[in-house]
C-alpha cells in the first residue's frame, strides 16, 4: 500500500460520527470496551467493528490486562488532527453567524 492510500484510510477511519466520538473519548484516557460502550447508544458488536477501523488504520492501539482489551490512541498527533478540524468548523460557523447579522 503507498502512503497516499494510507493517508485516505487514516482520514476515512476518522470521517464518521461514532469513530470520531470514540477519538475524542480516548484522548483522556485509555479505556476497555466496557468503558468506551458505557455511554455510547449502540450494541458492543458495532463498537467492536469501530474500533477494528481505527486500530487498522494505527489510530487507536490495543493491549490486553487480563480479560480487558484496553484502547489508547497510538500517535497523540491525532488529536492535533481533531483540535484543528474543530476549531476550522468553529471559525465557519462564527463566520456565518457574523453574515447573517450583517
Amino acid at each position: 500500500m503507498n502512503i497516499e492510500n494510507m493517508e485516505v484510510n487514516f482520514l476515512k477511519a476518522l470521517a464518521h460520527p461514532i469513530r470520531l466520538k470514540i477519538v475524542k473519548k480516548l484522548s483522556l484516557e485509555t479505556l476497555c470496551v466496557c468503558e468506551l460502550n458505557e455511554d455510547i447508544e449502540f450494541s458492543q458488536s458495532n463498537l467492536s467493528q469501530h474500533l477494528k477501523i481505527l486500530t487498522d488504520a494505527h489510530i487507536l492501539e490495543k493491549t490486553r490486562d487480563g480479560s480487558r482489551i484496553n484502547y489508547s490512541i497510538r500517535n497523540k498527533s491525532v488529536l492535533d488532527l481533531v483540535k484543528i478540524v474543530h476549531q476550522i468548523i468553529m471559525d465557519d460557523i462564527i463566520t456565518l453567524q457574523q453574515e447573517i447579522r450583517s
